[in-house]
């Protein structure tokens, strides 16, 4: 043992020259773009108005940018995934199976823990404060405290690419062959250490949810008033604080059996491997609905806007969200089956996976109610939406496919299995987010996204994951089983040579993508959303400035009816002016800018670090970092900024103005319309 523990030069990768020029090509990136940030004179700008600040909706746009970075990391894991089993039909292909191994952990890792979870947490840090009509989170430090440390677990996940490697055990490191003996390597550790950093921030970011939706309402905000958003924000967050904690006790376990040779699962040494299964599920599965039920809301305020028209069946879809919150926690065994419980257990599980479908089929019918009727404008976030009603129709009914046992036995572990997975997140999860992006993205910057090429990602997308999965369904009825680094079967290679085509058809959806935000970003000041409110939106997020300003109310609003703004609105039109007089506009207190997110990241890196290369010093040094962080952001004096009258009444009556301007345009276009007629 040295200085630096087990780190040694056999830890890069010399030998190996995907991961290394991989490696080197994305310091090279990082290194350009932190030098064009010096030398245009931007730190001062980031540090103060981004990296230390504690506004929601700043934190919430970190969050997606995070998650848009790790998508196109997880996005080159799956390319090579796939075109590694086009090459490997009775030939080793290109990556070694160590390397394979590698690629597909994490690949799952990367796209559920630093992709889909930051969107989810992102869209609902730039929303829920202002659907509640409030001026922030309950805990503005601490939220930038959960960005930060999960961009930190993020970041060691990354520097395992070119230091050490990564866990080669699958995205959930299942024993026997996570414990010491099977890896003996840093991979485990990497994944274990990475998780415990940005799950603790995760379920901070849960605590400060729970206690926002629930504590820090607008007046007259009841919570049958709530937007269907906060309603699964809140189930969301609620699942947090009940599941992560059960993750990090899981990891926990796993790496006490490593480090300290304890048996929690160790077959041999009297623990028990399945119990792994049953707690890492325990979380797992109410982990899924974590995800997708944030996006439910998404399809039900893009659904109603674009439907111009109210939710249909708000009140059953808050009974259904429950439900589904409360079910989710009951279903997990489904996940293994054959581990040999016996016909009560998996019958009592079976049935209850079958159950949970019921809430979710009314979610579906209520969302195609609402459309049937309305005056349905095919915006890109509908078309979203639409998307998502098909694909997950037909995840749903594989799912419920999967969810009886005998069915189970044979399909378990096969691409099925897999297709199935991917059905439900792409088409739920990632379409959700899409959705959400699109329809907030002039919230958060004041300006509208280019709809041509948002229409062309999105049915690039659509086709594209139909052509790269639908064949997972056929060659998972066929037998192949999961995470085939090569095979011999001449049947199942045709449809693996279509699903690649299916993954360039996904690359060109995101090339589309990127190609809408730098056309939308030069076009910008044809898009400005002047009015806070560019798609006739239903709910207080449009009643304020795009972007809002850091205290997003002037006076926080008087909630009356289950869509505030909606009726606000409506009442303005009939007698055609504003119908709040101008306020009596007083100075607002406003949390201060803190460093202390930023810095416990750095910290949380450094120990992290040195706890999977056992570098015990670095350790110690990093702990006592955190420590004095804690101490100093405890006896701070001042923690609040006060905003005077003066700048929030400018601010407030710029807009006020906007709005009156475009009501009297509009009032002037439907008497022309009406002196045509």
């Amino acid at each position: 043992m040295t200085w630096l523990g087990k780190l040694t030069w056999q830890a890069i990768p010399l030998q190996e020259p995907l991961p290394l020029y991989s490696g080197l090509a994305v310091l090279i990136i990082v290194v350009a773009i932190l030098a064009w940030v010096v030398v245009k004179g931007y730190v001062p700008y980031l540090w103060r108005e981004w990296i230390t600040s504690v506004d929601h909706k700043r934190i919430g746009v970190m969050y997606c940018i995070l998650a848009g970075v790790m998508l196109l990391r997880g996005f080159i894991d799956a390319i090579m995934m796939r075109t590694q089993q086009v090459m490997a039909y009775n030939a080793p292909g290109f990556l070694p199976p160590s390397h394979f191994d590698q690629v597909f952990s994490a690949h799952g890792t990367i796209m559920i823990f630093f992709v889909a979870m930051p969107f989810v947490i992102g869209l609902m840090n730039l929303v829920v404060p202002l659907q509640l009509g409030v001026r922030d989170v309950a805990f503005p430090t601490l939220n930038s405290v959960s960005f930060w440390l999960t961009a930190a677990g993020a970041l060691l996940v990354n520097l395992s690419l070119v230091i050490g490697e990564f866990d080669k055990t699958g995205w959930l490191p299942y024993p026997p062959l996570s414990e010491l003996r099977y890896s003996p390597g840093v991979g485990v550790d990497y994944y274990c250490w990475s998780l415990q950093i940005s799950g603790i921030g995760t379920l901070m970011t849960g605590i400060n949810f729970v206690t926002t939706i629930l504590k820090l309402r607008a007046p007259g905000m009841h919570y049958t008033r709530m937007p269907m958003f906060c309603w699964t924000a809140l189930a969301s967050n609620l699942l947090i604080v009940a599941a992560f904690p059960v993750l990090t006790a899981t990891l926990a376990m796993l790496l006490l059996d490593r480090y300290v040779g304890f048996h929690f699962f160790t077959d041999t040494g009297g623990g028990n491997s399945m119990m792994f299964m049953n707690l890492i599920w325990a979380w797992g599965h109410p982990e899924v609905y974590i995800l997708v039920l944030p996006a439910f809301g998404i399809y039900s305020e893009v659904v109603s806007t674009f439907s111009s028209k109210p939710l249909f069946g708000y009140r059953s879809m808050i009974y259904a969200t429950m439900a589904i919150c409360i079910i989710s926690f009951m279903v997990w065994l489904h996940h293994f089956f054959t581990m040999g419980a016996g016909a009560d257990v998996n019958s009592i599980f079976g049935i209850a996976s079958m159950i949970i479908a019921v809430p979710t089929g009314v979610k579906i019918f209520n969302w195609l109610f609402t459309m049937y009727g309305g005056t349905v404008r095919f915006r890109t976030p509908m078309l979203w939406s639409i998307g998502f009603i098909v694909t997950f129709a037909i995840g749903g009914m594989t799912g419920v496919l999967l969810a009886v046992p005998p069915a189970d036995f044979q399909l378990h572990n096969s691409v099925f299995l897999v297709a199935h997975f991917h059905n439900v997140i792409i088409g739920a999860v990632l379409f959700g987010v899409f959705a959400g992006y699109i329809y907030w993205f002039p919230k958060a910057f004041g300006f509208t996204l280019d709809e041509r090429l948002g229409k062309w990602a999105f049915w690039l997308w659509l086709i594209g994951f139909w052509v790269a999965w639908g064949p997972g369904y056929v060659v998972g009825l066929e037998g192949m089983t999961r995470r085939l680094q090569h095979y011999d079967v001449a049947e199942w290679r045709p449809w693996l040579v279509v699903a690649e085509v299916g993954v360039f058809i996904i690359l060109l959806a995101i090339i589309a993508q990127i190609a809408q935000i730098v056309v939308s970003v030069r076009t910008r000041e044809q898009r400005r959303d002047v009015t806070g409110d560019p798609w006739d939106g239903r709910n207080l997020e449009w009643a304020t400035a795009s972007p809002p300003p850091a205290f997003n109310f002037a006076v926080l609003p008087d909630v009356t009816d289950e869509e505030p703004y909606w009726g606000m609105k409506a009442r303005a039109r009939e007698i055609g002016q504003l119908t709040r007089p101008e306020p009596e506009y007083q100075p607002i207190h406003m949390p201060r800018n803190s460093p202390t997110g930023v810095v416990t990241a750095f910290l949380s890196v450094v120990t992290g670090f040195a706890l999977i290369w056992h570098i015990w010093w670095l350790v110690l040094l990093g702990l006592a970092g955190a420590y004095a962080t804690f101490v100093v952001f405890a006896w701070r004096d001042h923690d609040e900024i006060l905003i005077p009258a003066e700048e929030v009444a400018r601010i407030d009556r710029a807009n006020r103005a906007a709005r009156s301007a475009a009501l009297q345009h509009r009032q002037l276009r439907q008497s022309q319309r009406e002196s045509a007629e």
